[in-house]
Parts: structure tokens; sequence; C-alpha cells
């Protein structure tokens, strides 16, 4: 089983809740697998030896080989939150890398969006890219499309027959049962503390907005039009 997902889509929350479901000996521990790392990782896919994994997995030939025969999950976001998740990482401490100098008000909160809309030239992919290379070409696959929003809302409803359904379903496509303490296991793998990326443990530099602006929702639109709607969002 392979959890794949869009970059800040919520890796780590399905990750966790997956993973209370799996022996610990069946955990890929290594790495994170993405497509510069697939070459080293190709024993997180053995049919004989099955292991729940997890990682960002554009689309490509190789990638397509590789995944032929494992369950395979792409997470999904809608893109409108999506670019406030990705802005808060880019803007917090736990992100390393060529965009130091945005941090601490070193660039407008609203100009840190559109980097993460449009891209910054050289230094990060644009939204349309890593959706398209990301989830939309997977689709066409066998691959399970999980939208986020859905783990979520049936988080807050765990109570529920709906919960159960969802969750039932959300198994079976990797392949697995429905325990009768599923609901303590989901619960405990949902616990924020058990993700150092959830926005409760980001420690950020600067103040970004819990709801898109809708100018910037227009960028959205006219940079990657159709997109949401192809994700089941309205």
């Amino acid at each position: 089983m392979f959890l794949n997902s869009v970059p800040k889509a919520g890796t780590h929350l399905i990750r966790n809740i997956l993973r209370m479901f799996v022996h610990p000996d069946q955990h890929w521990r290594r790495e994170y697998i993405q497509h510069a790392l697939l070459s080293r990782s190709r024993d997180a896919f053995l049919v004989d030896k099955p292991m729940i994994s997890w990682g960002h997995m554009l689309f490509s030939d190789e990638a397509a080989v590789a995944l032929r025969d494992t369950r395979h999950i792409v997470l999904v976001r809608d893109p409108y939150d999506w670019v406030l998740a990705r802005a808060r990482f880019y803007l917090s401490d736990e992100f390393q890398g060529n965009l130091e100098h945005i941090k601490n008000g070193g660039a407008a909160v609203e100009d840190v969006i559109m980097m993460m809309i449009l891209g910054a030239h050289g230094r990060v992919p644009d939204l349309k890219d890593v959706f398209s290379m990301n989830a939309v070409a997977w689709m066409g696959s066998r691959a399970v499309v999980v939208r986020y929003e859905d783990i979520v809302e049936n988080l807050k409803d765990l109570g529920s027959k709906r919960a159960e359904v969802f969750f039932r379903q959300l198994l079976a496509d990797c392949g697995l049962d429905l325990p009768a303490d599923w609901r303590d296991r989901v619960e405990a793998g949902a616990d924020p503390k058990e993700s150092r990326t959830a926005r409760e443990n980001l420690k950020v530099t600067a103040e970004v907005p819990k709801v898109l602006s809708d100018t910037h929702k227009r960028v959205v639109d006219f940079h990657a039009p159709g997109l949401r709607a192809l994700l089941g969002y309205r």
C-alpha cells in the first residue's frame, strides 16, 4: 500500500491514521518516497512482502511501473486551502530551503500566497504543475483519490454511521478490514501531536489568513481552470 499525496495536502494525517491498522513490522520507515529516491525504494512495493509506505510520487513511466501492483491512494486537497497550507509551511521554521528571505516579513504575505499559486521562478513549482503531476495524472490509473476534507469531516463526526462507512471504504481501498476498535485507532492516529507539520505545531514567522481572499481565488481559477471541479470541489 502506497499513500501518495500532493505535498501539503495532509500526508501526515492519512499516514498516521492508516498505519494504526498495519502491524509495525510492515511499516516502511526508511524515508518519504519521492521520484528522485524511487530506484532505492522499490522494495517498498514488493507483492510478496506488502508494506505501508508514503510519499509524494509524481507521475512518470518509472513510477507507473513501480506502483503497478500496489494499492495506491492519492490524497488531494482543495486548491484554495492548499495554497494557504503551503504558505504556512514555507513561512515556518520547519521549512529550510532557498526561500528563507521571504520569512519574518521579508515578503508580504499576499505576495507569498501568489508564489504558492504561480510559483517562484527557479525555486518553487506552481500550483498547476504540482497538482497535474502529483494528482491529476494518477486519476486515469487504478489509484484511489481521497480528499483531505472528507477525512476531516468524518473525524469531526466519528461516532456516526457516515464515518463508519467512510473509514470502512478507505480501509477496503487499502486492502484492510475494519476492526471493532477502529474508532479508537482513527482517533489516536489523527491526534495533531503526532504530526510536526500540523497547523497547531508549526511555528510560522508571519500571519497567514485562514481563508483565501476572493482575488487569490480568482487567480487560482485563472491559473488552473477546471482543476477544482476535476477534483470534486465546487
